[in-house]
């Protein structure tokens, strides 16, 4: 079987060393030694002043809200994960969809201004597949505006926008370490920035707002263990050859795909590509559904990466909320794209025989069309 994704995982041995440290210490979890080492080479390694690792990519989000002082409206994304979306609800808040651009699915910055309203706090965009939003456009209109920026920076690690990592952006970035992305600590997730007062107050927020044995603010249960600590530190020595796997990945479906009947989203000027996805976009549905069927009948999957629009989530469009609004790229998009295999060791015959299938399916639409 081909899976969308496959984990990378470090030698056995590698990652036992860590285990017999953890052995030593009977440090579990609460801020330990590991954690606190990963966190130092993740900072050092990313370039950003302020990092928090944490359970995973969704409570980062939460968090960012929470520090930031956020319970109105946030202008977001309807083309995300619904993490996205889920977070700014968990949190109280109303999300408002600015629709996306046709060429890379990102955010549009000129859907943005338009949904401004007096109860407008936020702009919680996301890097979709990896790859940079219109980053100066979104500051500009925030500055404006007096808006803070959140970016779901999930799929992001390893990738650089003008030379400096994505992640380097915004009031808050915040990234997913899932077992399926580039760089990941089995579950796991971080929060980034740059101010100092907001580092320390995220600080608290991770560990229930403790300070010693008094709550020096709310908090939630945040925390990261020694074990999920481990695994980042052996897999992150690995990432620029895991991202060169990936790129080589590329190159091969980049080969062999048939691009007079499907196209792909378009990179970012400027962005250094850490390859997270090999998204693809049919004429219709159907041919998806067509394309995706015959990849799965030869134990392949692809996934609908990402299905449905979240402006179209029934727990989103509701009687009582006027700030569903239609996004008609990307409820079209949505029905049409479809993430292909793509993780380090995929073969290239692996490659050929999945852009084969793609290939032919299409052309079977095509025919009886």
């Amino acid at each position: 079987m081909i899976n969308v994704t496959k984990s990378y995982l470090p030698d056995l041995e590698e990652y036992t060393n860590y285990l017999k440290e953890i052995w030593e210490t009977v440090h579990l979890t609460n801020d330990g030694p590991l954690l606190r080492k990963l966190e130092s080479q993740l900072k050092e390694f990313l370039g950003v002043k302020h990092l928090k690792f944490c359970t995973n990519g969704t409570v980062v989000l939460q968090m960012a809200l929470k520090a930031l002082g956020i319970n109105k409206e946030v202008i977001t994304t309807p083309f995300s994960y619904v993490a996205t979306t889920n977070a700014i609800l968990w949190e109280g808040c109303t999300p408002v969809f600015a629709d996306i651009r046709p060429d890379d699915f990102n955010i549009d910055p000129a859907k943005i201004e338009p949904l401004i309203t007096e109860n407008t706090q936020a702009i919680m965009a996301t890097h979709v597949y990896g790859n940079a939003c219109q980053i100066e456009q979104i500051q500009a209109i925030a500055e404006k505006h007096n808006l803070k920026v959140i970016y779901d920076a999930a799929h992001t690690f390893g990738a650089t926008y003008n030379d400096r990592s994505i992640l380097s952006y915004g009031d808050v970035s915040t990234c997913s370490f899932h077992a399926t992305k580039v760089f990941h600590t089995v579950e796991g997730g971080c929060i980034v920035t740059d101010d100092d007062e907001l580092a320390q107050k995220l600080h608290f927020y991770r560990s229930f707002g403790h300070r010693n044995d008094d709550y020096f603010s709310i908090g939630i249960n945040a925390k990261n263990s020694e074990f999920h600590a481990a695994m980042g530190l052996c897999v992150l020595p690995k990432v620029p050859d895991l991202i060169a796997a990936r790129r080589q990945v590329f190159s091969y479906y980049n080969n062999r795909l048939d691009f007079t009947r499907i196209t792909r989203p378009s990179l970012t000027p400027g962005v250094g590509y850490n390859y997270a996805y090999y998204p693809i976009v049919l004429d219709s549905e159907e041919t998806l559904l067509r394309v995706a069927d015959a990849l799965k009948a030869q134990d392949i999957t692809p996934r609908r990466y990402f299905y449905p629009s979240l402006n179209k989530l029934p727990f989103v469009i509701t009687s009582d909320n006027d700030k569903a609004q239609y996004c008609p790229i990307s409820e079209d998009v949505a029905l049409r794209v479809l993430c292909l295999p793509l993780y380090p060791s995929l073969s290239e015959a692996e490659v050929d025989q999945i852009s084969g299938i793609v290939n032919e399916a299409i052309a079977i639409v095509s025919e009886n069309a």
